[in-house]
């Protein structure tokens, strides 16, 4: 309006246009998570602190290991969360009956998602080179193998960066924790709403699908979750680089097991590949709230020895989400490197 008032609206509509072109809308959603990530942190624990903006002109090309770090709990993180409840909603909800009332009534939110998750590489000088993905991709699987440690800059190991973060839990009050933990249980809420909508549940009598025993039931999965997860933590200590063939015995076992599991329950009780998609939806959040609760709780954690087993799961749940080594992108011909 003030650039319309000055110097004409026919100038304003252009500019308009040019700085939806320049993406200056996900930048501001962008900026606009790293407000409420860190006003929120301050009010819940204190130890507010300057953090460098960067308002100079940017063409350096920031590697995604450093973006990750940079935003992973502040925007992928609630991003990730934020796409869930919007999948879930168009999957079990009833305000919207038809594609086009979904999107009408869910625009803004999947440009919020959108933005926090694609925004960093969007804005990125030469993120979509192919040799940039390429040594992008082998200084991330450096920095997350990496171990941490006395001396050990969050920079060069994941390990450290993790425990960095974590940083104002060490500083906060009981009730700080005790906020933290009551924040956490709104992601159990997934797992109960959505095991009652798995086919395999539905095909069993009405009277036990309507009753506890399912949600009990789903437990289960957690719990054998974790347990994987503590033998692999286990072994990793215990089975060092001399026993590195023990160790991959040791999951193949847990694998063939799980894949045999699976089957069972394809057999037995009508799963279907639905119900795995369905599953995930239900699982990740919950994996989610033990790990955050876990971190609040830390020292109770430790005093069990499970600390182990909340690392390893912090590193699935989703610091390393479906990126396997036999998917690592390869170096193209130098002739044609680009996009």
């Amino acid at each position: 309006m003030e650039i319309g008032l000055e110097r004409g609206f026919r100038t304003a509509l252009g500019d308009i246009i040019i700085m939806q072109l320049q993406l200056a809308s996900v930048f501001f959603t962008f900026s606009l998570g790293t407000r409420v990530h860190y006003f929120g942190r301050t009010i819940l624990h204190g130890g507010a602190k300057y953090r460098a903006t960067g308002r100079g002109f940017v063409v350096r090309h920031e590697k995604f290991a450093e973006n990750y770090r940079l935003y992973s709990r502040s925007h992928f993180v609630k991003g990730l969360e934020l796409m869930v409840l919007l999948i879930c909603y168009r999957l079990y909800g009833s305000a919207a009956d038809d594609g086009i009332s979904y999107a009408l009534l869910s625009f803004s939110m999947w440009f919020l998602v959108l933005s926090w998750l694609f925004a960093p590489f969007l804005l990125n000088p030469s993120g979509f080179e192919w040799q940039k993905i390429v040594e992008d991709w082998e200084d991330w699987s450096k920095w997350i193998s990496c171990r941490g440690g006395i001396g050990v800059p969050s920079v060069k190991s994941w390990e450290s960066w993790w425990e960095e973060e974590q940083e104002h839990l060490r500083h906060t009050g009981f009730m700080g924790c005790l906020v933290e933990i009551i924040l956490s249980i709104r992601f159990f809420i997934y797992q109960y709403g959505i095991v009652y909508h798995l086919n395999m549940t539905t095909s069993i009598r009405q009277g036990i699908r309507q009753s506890i025993v399912v949600y009990c039931l789903s437990w289960l999965v957690i719990v054998a979750v974790l347990i994987i997860l503590k033998i692999v933590s286990m072994g990793r200590m215990k089975f060092s680089a001399d026993f590195q063939l023990m160790f991959r015995l040791v999951k193949l076992v847990m694998f063939v097991g799980s894949i045999v599991t699976i089957a069972m329950l394809f057999y037995f009780l009508d799963l279907t590949i639905g119900d795995i998609f369905q599953s995930i939806l239900a699982f990740v959040p919950t994996g989610w709230a033990l790990l955050q609760i876990s971190q609040a709780c830390r020292t109770v954690v430790r005093g069990i020895g499970m600390w182990g087993s909340v690392k390893a799961l912090a590193r699935g749940i989703p610091d390393q989400a479906a990126i396997q080594p036999s998917f690592q992108p390869r170096p193209s011909n130098p002739t044609n490197s680009g996009w």
